[in-house]
């Protein structure tokens, strides 16, 4: 069959459609034929209208397009992306690239069903065949109503003028030449220096039937560099990055001492590393970059999605102790121009701080809004999605544990034998019960109450609930990881960050020798 795009879209999105039609009532209002009477004057995107001619008509007419057989509510999710990257190996580009993406989404909601069409095109009649696609999963008896509808304002958290997109490659290049050979000055023994820039200028817009028209323009960066060192016959290699929702001008030449610095140290320091006894010991999470262990074992079963579908351990222990007192984590959007953070989230949610875990008892979820619907709370603003080309689901942005009361040597002090984890690499996470194992990539021997050799080749395997619930001391110590972290989830790929103090743990596996 010789199927068009629009055919083939529509098709597609419809057979999903079709598996999901249940449990919708229908909506009682009446049918809007034009729903650009019923909806305010307030202004759209500048953005997106001088550019793309996504007026506040093309804007009414694919929403009322989506809800046109029914629906609680509707939502279109345009998006202009522009990225790159620059790699440069032992002094030489490797790799220059760049990309534009460009679609909208739209989603008819119908309980706890959802439609999803999209369109990589902008023209009207592609986006009322994704609309159309959308729409199929409502039961078809009446349309829904459109409500009056206003500019959504947020404070701002990073800078909405910043264009990316206008950076000349040559000063990205010659920032990662300087980096090359500022290394390789501190260091007669390196032997490959590998720098990457990657650069992405997120543009979107949410317009949703319930009332919400929000803009905003994410300017992400990351720096990263990898050096291999050579002493004797011996080779070793580690890493440093850092990235911010910021401008280029944001990458000084302090922060790149320091990114150089640390990456040679973390190398230098495995040249002298042991591997330790494996057991059951206890174990000193350092803060910042442990917050991954977080993240990953613990975090992702506190997104609402998993709880709702009784896949996370934490689905029946809400308001019920899951650690000691000492013990608070939440989720925010609200650090300045950190990677995670939101001024509003992809559903048009403002940007906020929850609370997951408050002194020890589990008080909260990670909420998109259909989640919020089924609990019967306001959503957190953790709807996010990788591109228009996928519906949002709860999804962490900057996951922290607040700092505790003690001092970081404190949490040495007691201990006979055990370990300091300071940074980690290649974990793997089974999300539903929080069962983890990480690589540590730099960490010490803790012997008698004191740090002592560093160590190399080391795993961690334990339980994120588990591990949550034996944590005994929680350091003053916080820090927020500067790191260019992303996360996966279903096939979906978004920025995020995370932090936590220093904390001990009474016991957990460490694979030795």
């Amino acid at each position: 069959m010789n199927w068009t795009r629009r055919q083939f879209l529509a098709t597609g999105a419809l057979a999903a459609a079709g598996a999901s039609l249940v449990g919708c009532a229908a909506s009682p209002k009446e049918v809007l034929m034009n729903p650009s009477q019923g909806a305010a004057s307030a202004p759209v995107s500048d953005y997106f209208a001088s550019k793309f001619g996504i007026t506040r008509d093309v804007i009414d007419r694919v929403l009322g397009r989506a809800l046109s057989r029914g629906g609680d509510w509707g939502e279109l999710f345009f998006e202009h992306t522009r990225r790159g990257t620059v790699a440069l190996l032992d002094g030489k580009v490797t790799q220059a690239y760049s990309g534009v993406e460009l679609g909208m989404g739209v989603r008819c909601v119908c309980g706890e069903q959802a439609g999803y069409g999209y369109s990589e095109s902008f023209l009207p009649e592609d986006l009322l065949a994704a609309a159309d696609a959308a729409a199929a999963i409502a039961p078809g008896v009446r349309a829904s109503d459109i409500r009056r509808r206003e500019s959504l304002e947020f404070k701002r958290y990073y800078d909405l003028a910043i264009d990316w997109d206008a950076l000349d490659v040559t000063r990205a290049v010659s920032l990662l030449q300087t980096i090359d050979a500022k290394a390789r000055a501190k260091d007669p023994e390196i032997i490959q220096v590998q720098v990457t820039i990657s650069w992405q200028q997120r543009t979107t817009m949410v317009n949703t039937s319930d009332g919400i028209d929000a803009f905003d323009n994410k300017p992400y960066y990351s720096l990263r560099m990898n050096t291999v060192i050579k002493h004797g016959e011996e080779i070793q290699s580690n890493g440093s990055n850092f990235a911010d929702l910021d401008s280029f001008e944001a990458i000084t030449p302090e922060r790149v001492e320091e990114m150089i610095d640390e990456a040679i140290a973390d190398t230098r320091i495995l040249f002298e590393a042991v591997k330790p006894k494996g057991g059951e010991w206890p174990v000193v999470l350092g803060a910042g970059a442990s917050g991954i262990l977080l993240h990953e074992a613990i975090g992702h079963g506190l997104e609402a999605d998993f709880n709702r579908k009784e896949a996370s351990i934490f689905a029946t222990k809400m308001n019920q102790r899951v650690a000691s007192d000492e013990v608070t984590i939440y989720d925010s959007g609200l650090f300045e121009k950190s990677r995670g953070a939101l001024n509003v989230d992809d559903e048009g949610t403002p940007g906020q701080k929850t609370v997951l875990v408050e002194n020890g008892v589990l008080r909260s979820y990670l909420h998109d809004k259909i989640s919020a619907r089924f609990y019967g709370v306001a959503p957190t603003g953790n709807g996010r999605r990788e591109s228009y080309k996928f519906y949002p689901k709860p999804r962490m942005r900057v996951t922290c544990m607040d700092n505790g009361t003690h001092e970081f040597e404190e949490l040495i002090r007691g201990i006979k034998y055990g370990v300091y984890c300071r940074t980690f690499t290649n974990g793997q996470v089974y999300i539903g019960p929080g069962d983890y194992t990480f690589y540590v990539k730099n960490g010490f021997l803790i012997e008698d109450g004191k740090i002592t050799a560093p160590i190399k080749d080391v795993n961690i395997i334990g339980n994120g609930p588990d591990t949550l619930s034996k944590i005994t001391m929680v350091a003053n110590d916080f820090q927020r990881h500067k790191g260019g972290w992303t996360c996966g989830k279903d096939g979906q790929s978004v920025p995020v960050s995370l932090g936590m103090p220093s904390v001990l743990v009474s016991s957990i596996t460490v694979g030795g020798h």
